[in-house]
């Protein structure tokens, strides 16, 4: 198994992961990366509708022909749906990208937010510790900085 790929994201000996909201831009990129390495990744994404469906599903055809991947379509808030999924592939990592996103229709919105975001997080937090991942990484976005016009963005900020 080549792992060069693996090394540079900060992964060793990648063996099984799981990565959501892999229908996105980055999701589908990391997805990837991780194949490119040798690794075997399953892509979680809900596919919901608050981008435009047809190009999730342009990405996921990106990545459906190449060995080692599997894309399951369901909600990282869905604890049952999670334990059997982590139960069938036993994940040695998890990137998770899953997430509402637009920042304005949280207003319209919160529950979704709250249901994606917090909720989901939560819920394979748990999961990864259930069932003894490896390693996490989490990642946000720009948005958490708001209207700071320093740029470049720092952690501090």
């Amino acid at each position: 198994m080549h792992k060069s790929g693996a090394k540079s994201l900060g992964f060793e000996a990648v063996q099984r992961v799981l990565v959501t909201g892999a229908a996105g831009f980055i999701g589908m990129h990391v997805a990837q990366r991780l194949l490119a390495s040798g690794a075997l990744v399953c892509g979680l994404d809900n596919l919901d509708a608050y981008y435009e469906v047809q190009l999730k599903k342009d990405r996921l055809e990106r990545l459906r022909f190449k060995p080692g991947f599997q894309f399951v379509q369901g909600d990282v808030s869905d604890a049952q749906a999670l334990e059997r999924l982590f139960q069938q592939f036993r994940f040695s990592h998890v990137v998770h990208l899953a997430a509402q996103a637009g920042v304005r229709y949280s207003l319209k919105n919160p529950r979704a937010y709250i249901q994606a975001n917090l909720v989901g997080f939560s819920q394979m937090l748990e999961a990864c510790r259930r069932h003894s991942v490896q390693h996490l990484v989490y990642a946000s976005s720009s948005s958490v900085y708001g209207t700071n016009a320093k740029t470049p963005f720092s952690e501090k900020d």
